[in-house]
């Protein structure tokens, strides 16, 4: 298991505000995209987000490469995932409209199919 997976596990409310957030809507994540990386991954510490894509940063490849793999990760629609700030940054705002980060992401969690 993974260090994130783990860090998720035993200290979810550990996590800033300041970088997840959950609303009545969905949830509002703050990401640092490390683009044009050797694979897709996600790095989860208590202060930071950081998720690594393939996807070059020419032509909204990267921006949509992220809504395809939050997407996946969270099982919803991409028309779920509203990138609202950094379109062309590596730091980014987005809206996930899901009733519940973690009841999304603790079934990935468990079976550890990050």
């Amino acid at each position: 298991m993974s260090n994130y997976v783990k860090f998720i596990n035993e200290r979810p409310n550990m996590i800033s505000e300041e970088i997840l957030k959950s609303t009545n809507e969905g949830l509002i994540l703050k990401l640092r995209i490390s683009p044009n990386s050797a694979k897709n991954q996600i790095i989860i510490s208590e202060d930071t987000i950081k998720l690594k894509i393939t996807a070059q940063p020419i032509e909204n490849k990267a921006n949509k490469a992220v809504i395809e793999y939050l997407s996946k990760l969270f099982k919803i629609p991409k028309t779920s995932i509203t990138i609202i700030k950094g379109e062309t940054s590596k730091d980014k705002t987005l809206f996930l409209k899901t009733v519940d980060f973690f009841s999304s992401l603790t079934p990935r969690i468990s079976t550890g199919s990050f």
